[in-house]
């Protein structure tokens, strides 16, 4: 820095910003997690240095002056960015071997990607997998490395893997279904899930049979609910093949014979350009598009990288 040049008080840019954001010293000061009098110095301090005033107080709440609402618009976002690389930043120095996977699909992270997650962890040197689920849209600023989707749309810049085309069946107990002909579904009351309204009218159309043939059963908000119920119960359920490979493997629900039709949705996984560790999130989802491909004949695409 220059000789005799005064250094700015960033942590005053800072509480300042806080202000302008939540319009009053009080809030700012709970936010920050110090004393209002600590916010009110910061305050005094940038308005010294800059030789303006910055706040009116109207009541309750901070009103900015015009001086105040020009200098809050130049600082806040380079703040908000500053702020957002130094946590990227510091998580990349000491999650060197660890990625956050990000899905809008509960059903198929909690029966076919979390049991089978440890073989891709021992494949990866012990690699540490952190799984969330949300349905929301994800944006830039959310802080994952990989996206796992089958309708959410990904703007920034990722590569991106076709993991399997969805087929949907219906399902029930093998004691339910076992040497039944495809004429049960008629008889026998068919669940329907909430999150995935689609399913059952692209199942029936495919199947060329009409709504009014079928019982309605109960009603779950996800597949990941229903399952337990079909395996114990009288019910069938229509879902994604995939979703319920693993229990028929294990013996515990079994397809209606001649009820598999395509959905024409397609299951996708991202690795975003932005990761810390995108060396990481591209293996892992080359793993998955392998894991998927256990499925005997599905998919039949390969996963294909593009931008």
């Amino acid at each position: 820095m220059p000789e005799g040049q005064e250094s700015l008080p960033l942590n005053s840019v800072r509480a300042f910003a806080v202000i302008a954001r939540e319009k009053s010293v009080t809030r700012a000061a709970v936010v920050l997690g110090v004393a209002q009098s600590a916010v009110s110095r910061h305050l005094a301090v940038l308005e010294d240095y800059l030789g303006s005033k910055l706040v009116e107080r109207r009541g309750r709440n901070s009103e900015l002056t015009a001086f105040g609402r020009l200098f809050a618009t130049a600082v806040s976002e380079p703040l908000d960015t500053i702020y957002f690389t130094a946590q990227r930043m510091k998580r990349r120095q000491t999650d060197l071997n660890r990625i956050l996977v990000r899905t809008s699909l509960p059903t198929f992270a909690s029966t076919l990607l979390i049991p089978n997650i440890q073989a891709f962890s021992t494949e990866a040197g012990g690699a540490v997998v952190d799984v969330i689920t949300t349905l929301s849209q994800p944006t830039s600023a959310d802080n994952f490395d990989v996206l796992i989707t089958r309708d959410l749309a990904l703007a920034e810049p990722s590569d991106r893997w076709v993991l399997l085309n969805e087929d949907l069946v219906c399902v029930g107990s093998p004691r339910q279904v076992a040497g039944k002909e495809i004429d049960i579904v008629t008889r026998v009351p068919i669940v329907s899930i909430t999150s995935r309204p689609d399913a059952l009218p692209t199942w029936l159309r495919g199947m060329d049979i009409k709504q009014d043939d079928i019982k309605l059963g109960a009603r779950y908000d996800h597949h990941y609910l229903a399952l337990p119920a079909i395996a114990h119960g009288k019910s069938l359920l229509v879902t994604p093949e995939v979703l319920v490979r693993d229990l028929i493997q294990q013996g515990l629900l079994e397809i209606v014979k001649g009820t598999r039709t395509p959905s024409g949705m397609q299951y996708h996984a991202h690795a975003v350009d932005r990761s810390q560790n995108l060396d990481l999130a591209r293996m892992f989802c080359r793993w998955l598009v392998r894991l998927c491909k256990e499925n005997p004949g599905k998919p039949k695409s390969r996963g294909v990288v593009s931008k």
